[in-house]
This record gives C-alpha cells, sequence and structure tokens, in this order.
C-alpha cells in the first residue's frame, strides 16, 4: 500500500514562506560578500524593514497614512542613547527602552488625533512628527540638539562582540525574525481582522457596536512600539542618535518604500521594498548625491504602473515569461504529433 504524502495546507505556507525569508538572509552575508559590499548593508536593510513592517501596521492592515512615524523610530534611537548617557548598556534593557519610548510617544499622539480622518489624520501625524524633531533639535542637555548623541556602545549580550559587523547582522536578523512573527500573530489574529474591518469600512464597523477610534489607537501604539524597538537597532547600528531620524523626510522614506514593496496588498512587501530602497541608496549614492531624485523617478515609474507595487510588476514579468515559454513549445509540441503527409484522418 503506498503512502500519499498530504497537500500544503494553507496553514503551513506562512511557515514556509518564513522557512525561505531566514534562509535567503542567512546566506545575504555571503552574497554580499561576494560582491564585495560590506555585511552593514545587510544589517540597514533589516533594520529598515523591521521599521517597515511596524508601518504597515497602520498603513496595510488599519488603511491609517502616517506621515510622522518617524517620531516613534527616532524616539526609540534617542531613548538608548539617553539610557547609556545613565549607565544602563545592556541589551535587554536597551531594546525594552526603545520599545517602551515608542510605545509612550505613539500613545501620545494617538490620543490627540484617533479621531481623525484620511488626510486631517496624516497632517496632524506630520506636525506633531516634526514637534518631535524640534524638541531633540533644541534640548542640547538631553539629546545632544544639532550634533545628537554620539559615541553611543553596542551591548555585549551571552558575551557576543556585537562590534564584529557579522555577529551584529545575526544578532539583528535574530531579533528581526521573533518581531516579523510578532507581526503576523496580531494581523492574523481576530484584532488584526478587525483593523482590515476599520480600514475597509470603518462606519460599518462603527455600527457592528466596536469602538474603532479604541482600536485604531491600539493598532498605533503597537506600531509605534515596534518602530521605537527598530530605532534603538539604528541608533546601535549607527553609534549615534541623530535628529534627522525624527526629520519628515524619514516618515516620508518609510511610506515610499512600503508603497513601493505592495504593503498595501502584501504582508511580506515592506521588506521587498526596504531591500530595493536601501540598495538603490547605496549603489546611487556612489554614482551621485543627488540619488533620491532617481530613486523617486523608480518609484513613480513603479506605482504609475503597477498600483501594488513591485510584487505586482515580478507577477506580471513572471506571466509574460509564462506565455512566450508556452507558446515557443506549442508549435513544437504540434509538429510532433501531426500525421504524417497523405495518411487517411
Amino acid at each position: 500500500m503506498t503512502r500519499q504524502t498530504a497537500p500544503i495546507s494553507a496553514l503551513s505556507r506562512p511557515t514556509i514562506t518564513f522557512g525561505l525569508l531566514l534562509g535567503m538572509f542567512v546566506v545575504l552575508p555571503a552574497v554580499l560578500q561576494a560582491l564585495g559590499i560590506s555585511f552593514s548593508l545587510g544589517t540597514e536593510i533589516l533594520i529598515i524593514a523591521l521599521f517597515a513592517m511596524s508601518y504597515n501596521i497602520l498603513l496595510g492592515t488599519t488603511g491609517l497614512a502616517s506621515f510622522g512615524h518617524a517620531a516613534f523610530f527616532g524616539s526609540g534611537a534617542y531613548a538608548v542613547g539617553i539610557a547609556q548617557n545613565y549607565g544602563i548598556d545592556g541589551a535587554a534593557t536597551g531594546l525594552a527602552v526603545a520599545f517602551a519610548a515608542g510605545l509612550c510617544a505613539a500613545l501620545l499622539v494617538g490620543l490627540l488625533v484617533m479621531k481623525k480622518r484620511g488626510i486631517y489624520f496624516g497632517l496632524l501625524t506630520l506636525a506633531f512628527g516634526q514637534m518631535f524633531y524640534i524638541v531633540a533639535l533644541r534640548w542640547d542637555g538631553l539629546t545632544g540638539g544639532e550634533t545628537g548623541l554620539t559615541g553611543l556602545r553596542r551591548p555585549a549580550p551571552f558575551g557576543l562582540n556585537l562590534n564584529d559587523q557579522l555577529t551584529f547582522y545575526y544578532f539583528i536578523l535574530a531579533i528581526f525574525m521573533v518581531a516579523l512573527w510578532v507581526i503576523w500573530r496580531i494581523t492574523h489574529s481576530p484584532f488584526g481582522s478587525l483593523l482590515a474591518a476599520i480600514k475597509s469600512n470603518e462606519l460599518r464597523t462603527q455600527y457592528l457596536g466596536y469602538d474603532t477610534a479604541r482600536y485604531k489607537l491600539a493598532a498605533m501604539a503597537i506600531s509605534g512600539a515596534l518602530s521605537g524597538l527598530a530605532g534603538g537597532l539604528y541608533a546601535w547600528f549607527q553609534y549615534a542618535a541623530y535628529p534627522q531620524n525624527l526629520f519628515w523626510i524619514e516618515s516620508g522614506n518609510i511610506v515610499i518604500l512600503t508603497l513601493l514593496g505592495g504593503g498595501l496588498s502584501s504582508f511580506f512587501g515592506p521588506i521587498l521594498g526596504a531591500a530595493v530602497f536601501v540598495g538603490a541608496q547605496d549603489l546611487i549614492s556612489s554614482y551621485t548625491e543627488h540619488w533620491m531624485f532617481f530613486f523617486g523617478l523608480i518609484f513613480i515609474l513603479v506605482v504609475t504602473a503597477f498600483p501594488n507595487g513591485l510584487p505586482e510588476a515580478l507577477a506580471r514579468f513572471a506571466s509574460v515569461l509564462r506565455r512566450s515559454s508556452g507558446s515557443a513549445s506549442e508549435p513544437a509540441s504540434s509538429a510532433h504529433v501531426a500525421p504524417a503527409r497523405g495518411t487517411a484522418p
């Protein structure tokens, strides 16, 4: 009696995707080394991807376009720097401080903007984000002012030397995969389904008896906390926390790369967007300081032709390849089965 293998269930697909993603990031340092590129590029991709995935809890899942999300990212970075100035150097403590800073900043902003919708919500988040930036720029005694907090130290959890770029990369990868799994569980839970309902039709969700403002506040708190965590990792990455980490340009960048990666329709899309954004920044900036102009052209072309971002572009390209290969093989197979000349049908 032959043993039949069960088909891959829908529940196992995320596990396979996570496994493939982990495998890709595990071998990424070897690929970068073969190309003569520093490991730090991969580390930056992971941190920015975590920031983008956190932001997509608001944009892709809940339908809230925040234009000031760098405030939470920068709050986490400054929290790590300020904590070190007060003698708090541990890895777990630093991560907790960054997480808490992003959470508190998101709750503060969220309580003031949650009842706004559409463009009003976006503009208010932009305004509050700039307020955070001005505070960091002017409070010299706490934040270092224009120069920021420099000379930060990386911790040494379990005796690891995180000043080694490869060790630091895998340390960030471990945190990234755990955070990614948490975000997946949140967005695919009943709470996540309710956030999706708010995105689809907030008024109808209110008619069903749900306090949508409270759920949107919870979404912003979770998104802000994880963004703060990414900011804390970025402070270790660059050994500093700068006011530019809170600036509106950083908020705009995270919106751009999330849309480029197809964050509105794909859970893993922001990771692709972060990889393309960071990679393009590194590549184009080596030729010109006006790299953002050329990246902007790429973004306009992709989003105009493919509203769902790069995943849609890749899917269409693969479809064209399949059709072209199928049409090329069809005449050959037809000639193979054609009857010999002169034979009766």
